[in-house]
């Protein structure tokens, strides 16, 4: 009994010890950004995106390389925030930004407006606020049913039952939300060129006929990652052909 307390003390002491150095770390990497020290700032910001890969975290780290004019891990670091917070407007402000400093200029393909409509508005809250409201919509529904059974007039019945099915349908999409981001949280199949350029083979080989040519800071889509050392990728206007795995880094 002894043991296991003496070890739980160890374990909560080794914790505090560990978020004050953390706290302290991102104290000087603040520091360092305000003062200029932009190099210092990434070392630091980096060390600490190692450790607690937040949103915030991820977006100080994609301003600091932006200020050394790091333009490819900017967008990195800047697509990676946005994957842990999708309805940060100061993340997809600075983004674009970025992205206006790339070489390549790539125009989407249309897509079917009704995709576009719900990646928009699954975006338009983080997944803990998509969670709470579909929750909270959930219990309020309960309680709208319960009003209606217990209704005794007519009218009464309807603005129960009319409330009843809006918040069902309100938890059914906040729940349906919620699923997509974490879904998009946790599956990584896109990434960012992070060498001044790459020549995209028809074939995984260096022999491979030559399709095109991407540039540092450009987004890929993963279509096959198999191989050791190549990976069949698409980028946003439809072509694809297969590069390197040592060209991009991952979101």
């Amino acid at each position: 009994m002894k043991r296991d307390i003496f070890a739980i003390l160890i374990a909560f002491f080794s914790l505090l010890t560990q978020a004050a150095s953390l706290s302290e770390t991102k104290t000087l990497a603040d520091s360092a950004y305000v003062q200029g020290n932009y190099e210092k700032a990434v070392k630091l910001y980096g060390k600490l995106a190692e450790q607690t890969p937040t949103a915030d975290v991820c977006y100080n780290l994609g301003c600091a390389y932006y200020r050394i004019d790091d333009i490819a891990h900017s967008v990195l670091w800047f697509e990676r925030a946005l994957k842990l917070d999708p309805s940060n407007k100061d993340v997809l402000f600075n983004l674009e930004l970025a992205r206006t400093k790339t070489i390549d200029k790539i125009v989407p393909q249309h897509e079917f407006i009704l995709f576009t409509y719900f990646r928009s508005m699954t975006n338009w809250f983080s997944l803990r606020t998509w969670t709470i409201v579909g929750l909270l919509s959930f219990v309020l529904m309960l309680t709208t049913l319960l009003l209606f059974w217990g209704a005794g007039s007519i009218f009464m019945r309807k603005v129960a039952f009319s409330s009843t099915v809006f918040l069902l349908l309100v938890s059914i999409l906040s729940n349906v939300c919620a699923l997509q981001q974490k879904n998009f949280k946790q599956v990584h199949t896109s990434g960012i060129i992070t060498t001044p350029a790459v020549t995209v083979k028809s074939t995984p080989a260096e022999n491979g006929n030559d399709l095109f040519v991407l540039h540092e800071g450009s987004k890929v889509e993963i279509l096959d990652s198999s191989l050791k050392e190549w990976c069949e990728v698409t980028i946003a206007d439809g072509k694809q052909g297969w590069i390197p795995k040592k060209s991009f880094d991952l979101i």
